[in-house]
């Protein structure tokens, strides 16, 4: 193994196993909820988890803009202590005014998503509880993405491991032995998000020192680099967020059992993601180096390892996904209209490792060189892919929303990929 490929795992070993707990985690509550005596719970959960997803990455740019300024601020050798007191400050602000917002964000949320009047009663009572977590769960993103930048990857490891571990010991209690329903998984989320905040806090207390000069932390220029980055992570992420909100609640227009099986399905996805996530975290720290230091010969190598890393990743997905997708169907729910459901449409989850791979290693690509523009451009036009894809598909219901799905993704990474080819050659 070569010096960069040492380091690539190094880097990469805690994300992967960081990022794996997340939808292990989503397992535990699917399965929770899943083995209920009706089917509206899951779905409920469904709605409710797809809210926050919506919400809160729709707030990733805390995570992505901070692990960009912080490994280019690293590899120029510039304190990277005032990227996270910015961090946390508009995150702890952000936070605040979700609480504050959530009565207003809650009911256009359900009423866009759709679903019957009981699951929708059940998501309410979801919503209103964990949306108390919120200061906390985008503390998480400030400190994740400063601990990535700074190549501090086991801080991150640490952190999700603890939040995952409580909140699935706090779903178990709550809802098998409190017999709480979707409240007891709404309450373990909040509670789990201030558990990985304190837990986040204590291991990187050496960076909350204040810097040398205070003052720094509202320089003017600086400030506005980070709000320019933000803002087109921003809005990327709100493109990619409303797609798959769409996907759901076009799932939900279609009944409960079609909403509970697109769920177990997008369980696969958020496993594929969090495995390939864990080089593309990589990439963002090596490239956001090779940037401060301005290299252009280590960018173009963190480029190429990095994407033999996602292929070969992405090949062991899709042989798993073949082999094993039927027996997590069974594992997730025993009640067999969802099961048949979500074993009709197993084969577009197969395809995903072939069209979904690239768009998320090249992800971690430009949050590093903090390519900001490129990524909102590129993302809104694969979303114009998915929605003409899901027009002229309308009449195949869900399959159609499968399809379109797949799209998208193979389009986002042929976008990025000219983006990067373009700008390698210039260079």
């Amino acid at each position: 193994m070569t010096r960069l490929n040492r380091r690539i795992w190094m880097l990469a070993w805690p994300l992967l196993l960081s990022n794996l707990t997340a939808p292990l985690l989503g397992l535990v509550d699917t399965a929770v909820v899943g083995h209920l005596s009706s089917p509206r719970y899951l779905a409920a959960v469904a709605l409710g988890g797809n809210f926050f997803m919506f919400l809160y990455f729709s707030f990733n740019f805390l995570r992505m803009g901070t692990t960009g300024f912080a490994s280019q601020a690293r590899g120029a050798r510039r304190d990277t202590r005032v990227i996270l007191l910015r961090g946390l400050l508009l995150s702890a602000s952000l936070g605040g005014l979700l609480i504050v917002l959530s009565p207003l964000l809650r009911d256009t949320g359900l009423w866009l998503l759709g679903g019957s009047e009981p699951v929708q009663t059940l998501a309410r009572d979801y919503i209103d509880i964990r949306i108390l977590g919120a200061p906390a769960a985008l503390a998480n993103f400030a400190l994740i993405g400063f601990a990535i930048g700074t190549h501090n990857t086991r801080v991150p490891l640490k952190m999700t491991l603890l939040m995952h571990s409580s909140n699935a010991l706090l779903d178990v209690l709550l809802v098998q032995v409190w017999h709480l329903d979707v409240r007891g998984v709404a309450s373990a989320s909040a509670c789990a998000e201030y558990i990985g905040l304190a837990g986040g806090l204590y291991w990187l207390r050496a960076a909350l020192r204040p810097p040398p000069r205070p003052e720094r932390l509202w320089h003017g220029g600086a400030v506005l680099a980070l709000m320019a980055v933000n803002r087109d992570i921003f809005i990327r992420s709100l493109a990619l967020l409303s797609t798959f909100f769409f996907f759901t609640a076009q799932g939900a227009r279609l009944g409960d059992t079609v909403l509970a099986a697109n769920t177990v399905l997008i369980t696969f996805l958020l496993l594929l993601s969090n495995l390939l996530d864990g080089f593309a975290n990589a990439a963002e720290a090596l490239v956001g180096d090779a940037r401060g230091q301005n290299d252009r010969d280590a960018f173009a190598r963190a480029v190429k390892t990095t994407g033999l890393w996602t292929v070969g990743c992405a090949g062991l997905a899709l042989f798993a996904f073949a082999l094993g997708g039927a027996p997590l169907i069974h594992l997730l729910t025993d009640l067999p209209a969802i099961r048949d459901s979500a074993t009709d449409y197993l084969p577009w989850m197969v395809l995903l490792p072939v069209t979904a791979s690239a768009g998320f290693w090249l992800d971690g690509i430009f949050v590093g060189a903090t390519w900001g523009t490129a990524m909102r451009n590129t993302m809104l036009a694969a979303v114009l892919v998915f929605f003409g894809l899901w027009w002229l598909t309308r009449g195949w219901d869900n399959q159609g929303l499968w399809l379109a799905l797949n799209g998208f993704m193979a389009s986002r990474g042929v976008l990025m990929g000219a983006v990067l080819w373009r700008r390698l050659g210039a260079a």
